[in-house]
């Protein structure tokens, strides 16, 4: 196995982090953990439309140029229409702060964290409960497939749109 800890270390300055750092210890995409088996990567979630376009919008640089090429991104507001499924299915920011649900070095949130973790980033017993909490969602699947006709993308769609914010390709579904 290969210490890829001096491979790369990422610094961070956004609206909302300056000087967080951090090294990819794994390739892009690779060395995962085998329960973690999302259907979207980053570059995928952000083509199809997710989070109303705002959620990364103001930390490109972080990361690669190629996830942004065809990323609908708002340009300030959240817009629901750019989402796939072109309705709302997050909650705000605030919300999941009271929640409790945020990392101190991912302030945005899950997404954040997956965007870091899929270019290399680990942090073991974060890592573990982004996992556990990404399973959890899967509980929306079975209630589609059990509401639902198979490939009717305009049955329950905030439920499809929030299961695309979680990497799971709702639209096979």
């Amino acid at each position: 196995m290969c210490d890829y800890s001096a491979m790369h270390t990422v610094i961070v300055n956004d609206s909302i982090q300056h000087g967080y750092r951090y090294a990819l210890m794994a390739h892009e995409g690779k060395e995962c953990d085998p329960e973690f088996q999302p259907d979207l990567t980053p570059k995928q979630m952000l083509a199809l439309g997710v989070f109303g376009g705002r959620y990364l919008n103001d930390c490109t640089k972080e990361f690669p140029a190629d996830w942004f090429t065809k990323a609908k991104l708002s340009d300030g507001a959240y817009d629901k229409s750019l989402n796939y499924f072109g309705v709302k299915a997050s909650q705000s920011l605030a919300v999941w702060q009271a929640k409790g649900w945020i990392y101190k070095d991912d302030p945005r949130g899950w997404f954040q964290w997956y965007c870091r973790y899929y270019m290399g980033r680990r942090i073991p017993d974060e890592d573990a409960r982004q996992i556990k909490r990404w399973k959890m969602i899967r509980r929306h699947i079975a209630q589609i497939k059990k509401h639902c006709l198979p490939g009717d993308e305009t049955c329950r769609p905030i439920q499809r749109q929030a299961l695309l914010h979680w990497a799971y390709d709702s639209r096979t579904i």
